[in-house]
């Protein structure tokens, strides 16, 4: 079902795919508990069918759920953990709430830096992520220091990836047009630069 549901939601079926990721979530809880990781994934599942609906109040209201049930279940380290913060995180900068998104950001940033690593490849999706709600500010600080942190990742994407990685040269395009738009539109657009690069999904929600 949860595969059906995935497959729904990729064809744009919306009513279909929370129909089903409504009936898995409720299984899944009788079956084997609201604490349970499956029950967690279900959950996530649905949330992010209400944010691509733009039901943004029951997305956060389950995002909310899952984060605090990860935090006591798992622990505020736990890779999972710092997935559902990050997808709460995704949603913020969806909805323009740059300052939430901001603080979650930075959360997962560096706690995936003590735990998993400076170089592990969701810590660089965190730091891109991060870079890509401060340049999103459109203010000069911000982006000045968004470029700085997303040139760190390209570099170390570069050392741990490889060049020729598809997300080594999504960064690397990313940075190529920041600087350019920093030196070509700022002055003449009074700090107002185009729109974002998009938000990083997170590795572990790619198969959900």
């Amino acid at each position: 079902m949860a595969a059906l549901a995935t497959t729904y939601q990729e064809q744009g079926k919306w009513r279909e795919a929370k129909k089903l990721r409504l009936q898995v979530m409720e299984k899944r809880k009788i079956d084997l508990g609201t604490e349970h990781p499956e029950t967690l994934d279900s959950m996530a599942a649905l949330a992010t069918t209400y944010r691509g609906r733009g039901r943004w109040d029951e997305s956060e209201e389950l995002e909310l759920q899952v984060i605090d049930i990860s935090k006591r279940v798992l622990g505020p380290k736990h890779p999972d953990t710092l997935t559902s913060m990050a997808n709460l995180a995704e949603a913020y900068s969806s909805q323009y709430r740059w300052d939430e998104a901001e603080k979650l950001e930075l959360q997962v940033r560096d706690i995936s830096k003590r735990v998993l690593g400076p170089e592990h490849p969701d810590t660089l999706v965190s730091m891109s992520n991060l870079a890509v709600t401060w340049k999103s500010r459109s203010k000069l600080h911000d982006i000045s220091a968004a470029l700085n942190l997303m040139e760190e990742c390209l570099a170390l994407r570069i050392k741990v990836l490889g060049s020729e990685h598809p997300d080594t040269i999504s960064t690397s395009r990313a940075v190529e047009n920041w600087k350019h738009e920093l030196e070509q539109n700022i002055s003449s657009r009074g700090g107002s630069l185009t729109p974002p690069t998009q938000i990083e999904p997170s590795q572990d929600l790619q198969d959900i």
